[in-house]
């Protein structure tokens, strides 16, 4: 019962990403974790996967149409490509199980992780539910980016270092970023973004095939992908027919309450 019901949820995830355009990923993680029982690091990998191959098929959509810039993917791109590997081959299995103890209070790996999701969670849904401002109407004026490369690197090591820790696609930091140092159009920028967090996450995912190779259970990671393509197709055909300046708000405050319980639980439970 369990299974097929993440393996609906894979296909809402899909949907919502498909519908709003990013977001729907940072749903994966608990997915996995609370629904099918997988443990948080082996989840953070899989994320990785199912959100690279869901990213880029909607990567190729706004390639068709022309809403995607390549030499700002690759700009932006090397730094986060680097951070995101070096962080799931090297940083992740170099934390201990245990990290802390104070008291009865014991901090775990696993606590960790989704702690910090957690508060990616909330971050990113802060970052839906709040109303826009000017910028991005300026950016659009922009037809040809002008990079600033300095910000544009760090913050690629910064969203390649998050997305390798939590397995989430990092578009709510990507896009405001294209916006604001490259000064890139705001459709430009979304389809540049999810063609950005498709490599790099499945560029994280190698690291985790290194490590965890013989753990990997490749027929359930197919069959989840799957489900969540499916949801990211139909998402995207029925964004056509629905707003989704007003479903993001919505979707953001859903996104506020499970980040909120997943916390709560996790710091209980430590």
């Amino acid at each position: 019962m369990h299974e097929i019901l993440g393996y609906l949820l894979s296909v809402v995830m899909g949907f919502t990403l498909g519908l709003l355009g990013g977001g729907g990923s940072i749903l994966t993680v608990p997915i996995l974790v609370y629904v099918m029982g997988i443990d948080p690091v082996m989840s953070t990998a899989y994320s990785l996967f199912v959100v690279g191959l869901t990213a880029l098929i909607g990567a190729y959509g706004y390639w068709r149409k022309g809403q995607l810039s390549l030499k700002t993917a690759v700009v932006f791109a090397i730094p986060a490509f680097a951070s995101v590997y070096a962080t799931r081959k090297f940083l992740m299995p170099a934390i201990p199980d245990t990290i802390a103890q104070i008291g009865t209070f014991i901090l775990t790996k696993d606590i960790l992780v989704m702690v910090v999701f957690a508060a990616m969670m909330i971050l990113a849904a802060v970052s839906m539910i709040r109303k826009k401002k000017g910028g991005e109407a300026i950016a659009d004026e922009e037809a040809n980016p002008k990079f600033n490369y300095p910000l544009i690197l760090t913050e690629g090591i910064v969203v390649g270092v998050l997305t390798g820790f939590v397995g989430a696609g990092g578009g709510f930091l990507i896009i405001p970023a294209l916006v604001v140092f490259a000064r890139l159009p705001m459709k430009l920028a979304v389809g540049t973004s999810l063609l950005i967090i498709a490599v790099k996450s499945l560029i994280g995912f190698i690291g985790d095939v290194q490590n965890y190779g013989d753990a990997i259970d490749w027929t359930f990671l197919g069959l989840f992908s799957l489900m969540a393509i499916a949801g990211i197709l139909l998402g995207t055909w029925v964004s056509k027919y629905i707003s989704s300046a007003k479903l993001k708000p919505a979707f953001g405050w859903f996104v506020l309450v499970m980040g909120i319980m997943i916390l709560l639980k996790e710091m209980m439970n430590a």
